[in-house]
């Protein structure tokens, strides 16, 4: 587990050295500096996870600099703002750009220690809230009771005692997030950050950028290499990756440096590689689609994730988890399943595995009425139909509407829809809907629909 990495800003040299001397004592990983020249090069050569600043420096101010620093998100990390100047402007000031805190001097060391443990528990929650969000919460703990699942939490425990590289595949749907997230937790690095690089929505140079950030004068964009530091990168179907990307990332990896792009500066970085994959990557190196090297560097701790098809008896306990889950997230009527109910799910072969599970209940909830669910509206929603689809008349299919608005209106359910049987990944999408991606990014935009949220809510 890796420690804090403080950066203090103070044109004091005593109180600089007293805030090392207790920050170390309190087993932070400290740089220091002197003025703002130096704190934008301390800043430039590592991104630190917390930076006690001062308000006023022989070259400028620590409010400008917090201008600077922030971008459309925010500040990328905690920053505490110290001074002996300070007044209530001045701390109002701070605090709408995002300064976590505002502490006069002479300091209280107690009310410092406090303050910074606070405001980095504070920002790795924020990050961890941010991760669900996006991309759905996560489970705990993996669900089900039978040998399958428990062999499987048992092998990721063991994993999650060692530090390295973790190749984890299965069919789409199977959970194999929820058992990175499991193995993170479980992990020394439990406490630093889980990453997540959605592969198949980056190419190219947006790869490489979203990777490994970017610098352009002053301004400098830490790449999810640098959010993950001490923690996990979690590359999500790996095998979309671009080939030169898959280069650039193995070459960081193994010798834990990397460089910006538009920067010279080699930085060094410690993440704990888990990736995923829904294919076949020994066929996918044998076709020559992915780099042989980066194949047996990931496949170092292989888990496999069988389809729910595979371990049905744990279909009843899934089925309660997933609606005592949306009842508290949603608000959604809790609802009970009948004997033929369960019975008919349970022989159900389940192609899209939990995830198709989970927006099985969301939708019965949604959608379905009674506190019971009986075998016939199992059978009803499973094909597809829900009584209200049934009753739909000519005016659902045909809207009255202009048709530029009409075709809008089909076009944007019918690219939701396959965007949906693409589970989110854009290369497939492009070919199953016949557009180049430049084309289907366009499209998007003029429709008015985000791919990323769309994929996170799914």
């Amino acid at each position: 587990m890796s420690v804090a990495y403080v950066l203090v800003v103070d044109d004091e040299p005593d109180i600089r050295m007293l805030l090392r001397d207790v920050l170390e004592d309190e087993g932070y990983e400290v740089a220091l500096a002197g003025s703002v020249a130096e704190a934008k090069t301390a800043r430039r050569a590592r991104r630190p996870d917390l930076v006690l600043l001062d308000v006023w420096m022989p070259d400028g101010d620590g409010i400008s600099l917090l201008k600077e620093w922030s971008d459309e998100d925010g500040l990328p990390f905690p920053v505490v703002m110290i001074s002996g100047h300070g007044n209530v402007e001045t701390a109002v000031d701070a605090t709408r750009l995002g300064a976590y805190d505002f502490i006069e001097k002479p300091l209280s060391i107690d009310k410092l220690t406090i303050t910074l443990s606070n405001a980095l528990e504070s920002d790795r929650l924020q990050r961890e809230n941010q991760g669900l969000r996006r991309f759905g919460a996560a489970i705990a703990e993996p669900v089900g009771d039978s040998a399958v699942m428990n062999n499987l939490r048992d092998q990721v425990q063991r994993m999650a005692q060692h530090d390295t590289w973790v190749l984890i595949s299965g069919e789409a749907g199977v959970g194999k997030h929820t058992f990175a997230r499991y193995l993170h937790g479980r992990s020394a690095r439990r406490d630093n950050p889980f990453i997540v690089v959605a592969v198949g929505s980056l190419s190219g140079e947006e790869s490489v950028a979203e990777l490994f950030g970017t610098e352009q004068g002053e301004r400098v964009r830490f790449g999810l290499l640098e959010q993950a530091a001490g923690g996990v990168l979690f590359l999500d179907e790996v095998a979309e990756m671009d080939p030169q990307t898959q280069g650039r990332l193995l070459h960081a990896l193994d010798t834990q440096r990397i460089t910006r792009i538009g920067g010279t500066q080699a930085i060094t970085v410690n993440v704990r590689v888990v990736a995923a994959t829904r294919t076949d990557l020994g066929e996918a190196v044998a076709q020559g689609r992915f780099r042989e090297d980066l194949y047996y560097r990931l496949n170092v701790l292989p888990l496999k994730i069988p389809p729910l098809r595979e371990h049905p008896e744990d279909i009843p306990a899934l089925l309660n988890y997933h609606m005592i889950q949306l009842h508290q997230q949603e608000g959604l009527p809790v609802r009970t399943f009948q004997p033929g109910a369960l019975e008919q799910l349970r022989r159900y072969h389940w192609p899209g595995n939990v995830r198709e599970l989970r927006n099985f209940v969301q939708r019965l909830m949604i959608l379905g009425s009674g506190d019971e669910v009986s075998r016939e509206e199992v059978e009803r929603t499973l094909s597809g139909q829900t009584l209200q689809e049934t009753e739909l008349d000519a005016a659902g299919l045909f809207p009255d509407l202009p048709l530029r608005e009409a075709r809008e209106q089909f076009e944007r359910q019918y690219l939701i829809h396959q965007l949906e049987r693409s589970e989110g990944n854009m290369t497939r999408l492009a070919e199953r809907v016949g557009l180049e991606r430049t084309h289907l990014y366009r499209k998007f935009k003029t429709l008015g629909i985000d791919p990323k949220k769309l994929k996170a809510e799914g």
